[in-house]
This record gives structure tokens, sequence and C-alpha cells, in this order.
């Protein structure tokens, strides 16, 4: 059976319905899409994203990545993004593996491997879409397949888990992979301040307390977050607390207004007016679309 199909086959029977479903394999998850069109605004941690079935588009700032099955997205941090799911159907639904990325066990094949990727500063975006080949596609295969052997779980997945990481190192994205885990890259010294960011998420943002945590001039810190984050700092941050504002509304049954304070907000209005661009709706519209299924 072809490789491709079989993982099709896979995620389509360890997926009960639309959504997403993560699986006994710790860091890999199903995600399955009946209806195209609808912008739903989210959060990607680092990790691999490979398409078996129909297309989706992904926007991380002023950037737009599209991708289809024989393809992979990866994202090297947190981002908040905007996908869109561009093909799918009842009859042939979206159908994706989501693999996240370990930057230690990156660190470990580096070091123990005689693997020597060069490193390059310039041109480095925080996600981009990649071609998958069979040495990936069969590694992955292998880790999905756990799915229908739970006994095998606990001895085999760090071990497919390793080969995936691998595949992506020695493979033709290799460079761009390891800047997960290079220390002293500026992939590396971004993603300091972005874990300080995500940390205090309800404290004001200071460039240059953020650019000293990665060892920048406030004005280049500045210029390579928008480089490879394709969004400012202040960007970044908004987007950071609105999507938190999100979740503890749906999760906890909080109004907007105590969202709004608990992720920083002072202004009830300013956080409805940012929350209404982002999510297409104000805060009381949104949460109520979708506990009424109203986007599908």
């Amino acid at each position: 059976m072809d490789t491709l199909l079989a993982l099709n086959n896979i995620i389509d029977k360890n997926s009960n319905g639309d959504g997403i479903h993560p699986t006994a394999v710790e860091g890999l998850t199903c995600l399955k899409t009946s209806m195209a069109g609808i912008r739903m605004p989210s959060i990607y941690t680092p990790s691999v994203c490979i398409i078996t079935q129909g297309r989706k588009r992904v926007l991380l700032g002023d950037r737009v990545y599209d991708y289809a099955p024989s393809q992979f997205l990866a994202a090297s941090f947190t981002l908040p993004v905007i996908g869109e799911v561009s093909e799918a159907s009842v009859d042939t639904p979206y159908l994706c593996l989501q693999i996240d990325l370990n930057p230690t066990i990156l660190a470990e094949i580096l070091t123990q491997s005689r693997i020597e990727p060069e490193y390059p500063e310039q041109n480095i975006n925080a996600m981009f879409v990649g071609d998958t080949d069979s040495s990936l596609l069969n590694a992955v295969l292998h880790l999905a397949r756990l799915l229908d052997a739970h006994e095998d779980v606990d001895y085999l997945a760090p071990l497919f888990l390793r080969e995936v990481h691998y595949r992506l190192i020695t493979g033709p994205y290799g460079a761009r992979i390891v800047q997960i885990a290079q220390t002293g890259s500026y992939m590396q010294r971004i993603a300091s301040a972005v874990q300080a960011m995500k940390e205090n998420l309800i404290q004001p943002l200071a460039v240059p307390e953020l650019a000293s945590l990665a060892n920048m001039s406030a004005s280049s810190f500045h210029y390579h977050f928008k480089q490879v984050m394709r969004m400012s700092p202040l960007q970044y941050q908004k987007r950071l607390r609105l999507m938190e504002a999100r979740r503890i509304m749906l999760t906890e049954q909080v109004d907007a207004a105590k969202a709004a304070y608990r992720v920083g907000y002072e202004s009830s209005s300013q956080f409805s007016r940012d929350y209404s661009k982002l999510f297409g709706n104000p805060p009381v519209r949104d949460i109520q679309m979708i506990n009424h299924g109203s986007y599908g």
C-alpha cells in the first residue's frame, strides 16, 4: 500500500469526527475536518504537520503558507496563526498528522552523530513548507502504526519519534530544522524572548528587556523578531493575549471583561476592538457561535 494512503487510513481511523484528536503516542495528534473555508485563529507549537488528504492555508503575520499532500508545514515556535482548510468535504475530509518537535531530541542527535548541517542566519522564518520524501514518510508511518499496536507504544514510540527527528535533520530542510536546537542561533535567542513573553503575558511589553534576554540590541532584536515571526513583538504579544482570553472564556465561562483583565488589558473597549479584528466577531458573539457550532 502507498505510504501516504496508509497514513491517510490511520488518521481517519483514529479521528472520531471532525476536530483535533490526541493519540496514545505522546506528541502525535490526528486532525480531521469535513468543511472548508472556515478561518480559525489558533496557537501552533513547535511541530511538523503532514497532510494526507485535502489542503490548508496558514497565515502568519503578513505571510501565507499553502500546503497539500506530499508536503509538510514546520513551526519552530509558539505561533499565533490563522488557519483555513481550503479543500475538504464530508466524502473526502482534510486529514493531517501533527508531530511535536522536541529540541532535546534534536540536540541529542546532533551531538551523538557526525551531522554538521549549515546554519543560515539570513532569511530564516519561524514557519516553512517543505516537500516530504520517502525516508521521512516511512519514519512517520512507523510511528503512526503504533496507534494499532498500543502494547508497543511505551518501548517503540521514543525510538520512532527519534527516527522522525533524524530524518528531518538529515533531509533537505535539515539546516532549518536544527535552528530550533542550535544554541546561539537567531532562532534560539528569539525563542528565549518568546518564552518570557508567554510566561509574563499580562506584563507591559518591554522591548529593551526582551532584547537583553536575546543578547541583542533593541533595534537588532526588533528587526530579527519581525523577520522570523512575520510580525512585531507587540503584534505577537497582542495575538497571544487575545487567544488566551478566548481560551479562558470558552473553558472557564468567564465574561469578556474579566478575561480581558486576566490577559493584561486595562480597557474592555480596546479588548473588544482588538478581539473583533482578529476573530471577526466581538467576544460575546464569537463565543456563542463556537458553543452553538456555527463554525462547523
